[in-house]
Formats: C-alpha cells, sequence, structure tokens
C-alpha cells in the first residue's frame, strides 16, 4: 500500500509532487534552460544584424563619398556663422548674390536634397529589413520534431508543434 501511494505521487513517468508545486512556482532550472536559449538566440540575431559583406575598394570609396553631404552642410553653416562675424562687409555681398536666385531654383535644390536623404534613408531601411527577414528566416526554419521520437523537450508547445507540421 505505501508503495502505490509513493508510485502514484511519484511515479516513474511523472511526479505529482512536482507537478503540482510547479503550477504555483516556476521550475528554476527549466528557467535558466530558456534564459539560456533567449540569450543565445538574441546574440545571434545580433551578430545577424552586425554581419558585414566584404567590399571592394570603389564601394568603399563610394560609402566614403555619401557620407559627406551631411556634414559638409552642417560644417559649411557654421563657416558662414564664423563669416558673418569675421567680415560682416563680404558675408553681406555673398547673401545679396544669394538673393538674386530666383525662387524656382531653390525649390529645385530643395528637392534634390530632399530626395538625396530621402532615398538613402529608404536604400538603407530596406536593406535593414532584409537583413533582418534573412535572419528571422533563418531562426523559424526548424524542422518539427517526430512525433514519437525521443522524450518530450521541456520547452515543448502543442500549438506551435502542430503549427510546424502543418506548414512541413
Amino acid at each position: 500500500m505505501i508503495g502505490g501511494i509513493f508510485t502514484t505521487l511519484f511515479g516513474a513517468r511523472r511526479n505529482m509532487v512536482v507537478d503540482t508545486v510547479e503550477a504555483f512556482r516556476e521550475n528554476a532550472e527549466g528557467r535558466a534552460a530558456r534564459a539560456a536559449t533567449q540569450r543565445s538566440e538574441a546574440l545571434a540575431q545580433f551578430a545577424a544584424e552586425m554581419a558585414r559583406a566584404r567590399r571592394g575598394g570603389w564601394d568603399r570609396f563610394i560609402d566614403g563619398l555619401n557620407r559627406l553631404p551631411r556634414p559638409m552642410m552642417a560644417f559649411g553653416t557654421l563657416g558662414l556663422i564664423g563669416a558673418a562675424m569675421a567680415d560682416p562687409a563680404w558675408f553681406s555681398a555673398r547673401m545679396q548674390g544669394l538673393a538674386l536666385v530666383p525662387e524656382p531654383l531653390w525649390w529645385l535644390m530643395g528637392a534634390i536634397v530632399s530626395f538625396y536623404f530621402g532615398a538613402r534613408m529608404q536604400s538603407h531601411g530596406q536593406s535593414f529589413e532584409r537583413e533582418m527577414a534573412a535572419a528571422l528566416a533563418r531562426m523559424q526554419t526548424r524542422p518539427p520534431a517526430p512525433a514519437g521520437h525521443g522524450p518530450p523537450r521541456a520547452d515543448a508547445n502543442p500549438a506551435l508543434e502542430d503549427w510546424w507540421r502543418t506548414q512541413a
């Protein structure tokens, strides 16, 4: 009779005491395993995001040129402020020349600058999205475990496993 009670409570396949306690308190070993998996997947994702393809000298040169307009505009604006303070007459003559530029030409220049930065931002955004989609695809191509093979995993999710089977 005592053996039957112990088999019921601490059976060969399941432990009712452990199962009951885990309903109220998280399994520390399972939590540590899930945290380790989460950390390794996050690091793998970061590595995929930061991985860069090797580029040739010409590509690096063009990338360097593409990085020049913003700093040049910022330093140019600071230079204009400095020139206005250093030689107001010279600065005034240059600004009078700018006042003679027709308004449609200003609109054209504004459109060119806007399209340059907009296209550059869109290009970077799309390349980032492509890299993230590829990283997600690599992480989600885990084949489902065949039914009835091996012990059930601690992190097994029956709904997710059913979905994996329908995707195969």
